[in-house]
């Protein structure tokens, strides 16, 4: 008897990368540090145990070792002190941090703190980048892991388009093209070693030197931004974040955008970060012609996919990550954030903000993006749609991997959480059902 039709179901099967995908265990599962990383990690947890444990990081000594090292001392405009301060606390009394996750907050901080001085000196060598007028900007918002990163790289691919990369914003000085190799070299390294620590996260984020980096790294020198709740559990911080006005956070983010554009300039900047949504009020006061673009998703979904992504990143820098902490807090922060977005986003012009849902983003990317031109009345031209069809066909082939997760490693129980954000889903008509297990390309690539 012929087994060829058998064999042929099963090639078929096998060729099949959503049936394969969904047979295999979710990225979650499958995430684990090297072996060298867990050896360096127990080895520290077994010193904490033994040894008299050590003074707390100061933010006062971490601002004197940034002005050591950089022969700087003028921060500019803007109290950060506390801020720092609540954080640095909330990191060491919180966050159970690993041996890597204690490296990483001190090596993040001190760069960040350097940039701030850096960035305040280039911007008195340097009289016209005060100067830089930034017109309409538009800003990609929507539930985190809503198709947002695909379609700030698509725009990205505009010549009339500005993004913030991430080599410029992990070293915005000088704002030259001066030593912008070596730079760019440095941010390579970075995302390398971060890629080593984290080998699935690739699988769930794009991270490249080149890439478009979400702007919420622009408020980062404040040390007013939710940026550091994603990478590390704090509790106290987080409360008391969600609590202060945001208005010096999004100064500096434009005198962030400022620096930038004096190194490269275009005519509008495309600017995405899930978080705006919290703040539409305050931004606006900064960026009073803004415009938007609001993806949208089935928010359990959503909820899922980003409470994976969160457990991933946290994962490398402490070994006591609660994923149903994690997954509760995140149905909260953006519920809560969804409605309060609702209700000042009617306030806006209709023209203003233009809907896409995640379906269209990922069934045909481009014909989303020309919706976007077209709303806007900007004109797409035939080269460059070809320059964003290129950025499809180019995504490199070891990052072509598959994000999967499963609700129930979350502990979430659907229809009660479907509540919190049906006020959301009945406007956009999104569907609250949501498999088990789901699996979608990584965020910002599509499958050939």
């Amino acid at each position: 008897m012929s087994h060829k039709p058998a064999a042929q179901k099963l090639a078929k099967r096998l060729d099949n990368p959503f049936d394969r995908m969904n047979s295999s265990s979710t990225t979650l599962e499958q995430t684990r540090s090297q072996l060298p990383v867990r050896l360096l990690n127990g080895c520290g947890a077994l010193l904490e145990k033994t040894r008299i444990p050590r003074p707390p990081v100061l933010a006062l000594d971490l601002i004197e070792t940034a002005m050591r090292r950089c022969g700087l001392s003028d921060f500019g405009r803007g109290d950060f002190t506390e801020a720092l301060s609540r954080l640095l606390e909330s990191c060491q009394r919180e966050s159970r941090l690993n041996v890597i996750g204690r490296i990483a907050l001190r090596a993040d901080l001190l760069r960040t703190l350097c940039s701030r001085l850096f960035l305040e000196r280039d911007r008195q060598l340097y009289a016209a980048i005060p100067r830089q007028e930034i017109r309409e900007p538009l800003f990609i918002v929507g539930l985190p892991r809503s198709g947002t990163t695909l379609l700030h790289t698509l725009l990205a691919a505009d010549p009339e388009h500005r993004v913030p990369l991430t080599w410029e914003v992990m070293t915005p000085s000088p704002p030259t093209s001066e030593n912008e190799e070596q730079r760019i070299r440095r941010a390579t390294q970075s995302c390398n070693c971060f890629n080593w620590l984290a080998p699935t996260f690739r699988h769930v984020h794009p991270l490249g030197a080149e890439l478009p980096q979400e702007c919420v790294s622009l408020m980062t020198p404040t040390f007013l931004s939710d940026q550091f709740d994603a990478m590390y559990y704090v509790p106290s911080y987080r409360g008391w974040f969600f609590r202060q006005d945001l208005l010096p956070a999004y100064k500096y983010h434009r005198r962030f955008l400022q620096h930038l554009q004096f190194r490269r300039r275009a005519r509008r900047w495309v600017l995405k970060a899930p978080t705006h949504m919290f703040s539409l009020p305050t931004l606006l006061s900064v960026y009073p012609d803004a415009l938007f673009v609001q993806a949208h998703r089935a928010p359990l979904e959503a909820m899922a996919s980003v409470s994976s992504l969160i457990t991933i990143l946290r994962r490398v820098f402490s070994d006591a990550v609660d994923p149903f902490v994690v997954c509760r807090e995140a149905i909260q922060y953006w519920s809560e954030t969804l409605d309060r977005f609702l209700q000042e986003r009617d306030r806006l012009e209709p023209r203003r903000i233009c809907d896409l849902a995640y379906s269209e983003i990922r069934g045909d990317p481009i014909a989303a993006v020309r919706r976007i031109y077209d709303y806007f009345g900007w004109p797409l031209t035939r080269e460059t749609e070809q320059r964003m069809r290129v950025v499809l066909a180019n995504q490199p082939q070891d990052q072509h991997g598959f994000h999967r997760y499963n609700l129930s490693q979350f502990g979430v129980r659907a229809a009660e959480s479907e509540k919190a954000f049906a006020p959301y889903s009945e406007r956009f008509g999104l569907s609250r059902q949501l498999a088990g297990r789901a699996i979608e390309p990584a965020e910002g690539l599509v499958l050939k």
